[in-house]
């Protein structure tokens, strides 16, 4: 069953928020294969990320990361023919080719890869430009623009 949600009151307010509905249908979506290979996500530190794929039964030079602006691509091509001349009981192993897509935020880039028993780990960090971090303005205060004023007799005597 596809539930979709209607995000066009959002629009009237926010800008941007395209981009959220894209994620959201993208996450709603079921694939079959979307389950394989196994991964996990753990955040490292306060901007910073791994992500551990298990891709065991790959060399590194059959796997392939691509980096592209707000996604990453991670395949997994096995070279020559499944036979190689083996005859098989049973074939648990996954040898299938794969390809895993994560959706990145903004600023977020690759930082790293190794490949070490059998897990691929991609180290991640967001990097906000300095331009767009927030900064603290300094209102200018009122003794850098100071007008004297002169006192106006009112008329009045003083008590």
């Amino acid at each position: 069953m596809r539930t979709a949600f209607d995000f066009s009151p959002l629009y009237r307010s926010m800008i941007g928020v395209d981009r959220l509905a894209d994620l959201v249908e993208t996450a709603m979506r079921s694939d079959e294969a979307g389950n394989w290979p196994p991964y996990d996500i753990e955040k490292t530190g306060e901007d910073s990320y791994r992500i551990s794929l298990a891709a065991a039964g790959f060399a590194p030079h059959e796997l392939e990361i691509t980096a592209q602006p707000n996604l990453l691509v991670i395949a997994g091509r096995k070279e020559g023919g499944d036979q190689d001349g083996r005859a098989f009981l049973h074939r648990g192993i996954a040898g299938r080719g794969f390809v895993r897509r994560f959706e990145l935020a903004d600023y977020v880039a690759v930082k790293g890869a190794h490949y070490a028993d059998g897990l691929l780990s991609i180290d991640l960090a967001r990097e906000v430009p300095e331009a767009l971090k927030p900064r603290r303005i300094e209102i200018a205060g009122a003794e850098a623009n100071r007008i004297e004023r002169l006192e106006r007799p009112t008329g009045r005597k003083a008590a």
